[in-house]
Order: C-alpha cells, then sequence, then structure tokens
C-alpha cells in the first residue's frame, strides 16, 4: 500500500485531520505565515519559476512539463525537497496543497505518482 497522500487548494477547507503541506514556490495571497491551515511549506519542492512559466498549466504541455519537473526533483534543491517530502508523507496522512486552480493539471499529481513510485 502506497502513502496516504490527498490533494487540494490551499484555499479549501480539508477537515480530514491530515498534515497540510504547501508546496508552491510562494507564499499565497490573503496567508499569514503562521496561517493554522498551513502545517508546513516546502517551496523546494515546487516547479521552477522558469518551467512554471514555460508551462503556463496548458493541458497540451503537461507530459512535458512532467518529464522537466521530475528531471528538476532529480536535482538539488529539488532532490532534498523531495526527500523531506517523501519522510512526512510516510509518517502520517498528508494533503499536498497548492494555489494553482487546476489541481489536476499542475505539479501535485507528478509528486503524488513520484511518492506512490518511491513507497513500491
Amino acid at each position: 500500500m502506497g502513502p496516504m497522500v490527498g490533494v487540494g487548494r490551499v484555499y479549501d477547507e480539508v477537515g480530514d485531520g491530515s498534515r497540510r503541506v504547501l508546496v508552491d514556490r510562494l507564499w499565497p495571497r490573503g496567508f499569514r505565515k503562521d496561517d493554522p491551515r498551513i502545517d508546513e511549506w516546502l517551496p523546494e519542492v515546487a516547479p521552477s519559476t522558469e518551467l512554471r512559466r514555460w508551462y503556463g498549466h496548458r493541458p497540451e504541455e503537461y507530459d512535458e512539463f512532467a518529464r522537466r519537473y521530475e528531471a528538476e526533483l532529480n536535482q538539488e534543491p529539488g532532490a532534498d525537497g523531495f526527500a523531506r517530502l517523501a519522510a512526512l508523507v510516510g509518517l502520517e496522512p498528508t494533503t499536498l496543497l497548492t494555489a494553482t486552480r487546476e489541481v489536476e493539471l499542475s505539479h501535485l499529481t507528478v509528486l503524488v505518482r513520484l511518492l506512490d513510485e518511491r513507497a513500491r
């Protein structure tokens, strides 16, 4: 059985008691740094600014985005951040958060797949 990982928008309520980990490079608007709705922030796990701008959430570019993002996670600082995230996920149920509107076309789906592969 793989890790218990959910995904969601940082602006949505999640009442399942899971650890809420923000994995965006930028802090979301309207949130204080000590906001209790965010338990952990791992900006180093997020796609680089260059990759994020290139992708622009264009569905036709998702596969290439996922490939490039996975390559980023195999280099520093992404590799350290991913290892830290994997350790957190191994401890307790976790919800990965993003401010992105289209979660299914975001880096969260790539992270969930990689976390699942790592757990096997």
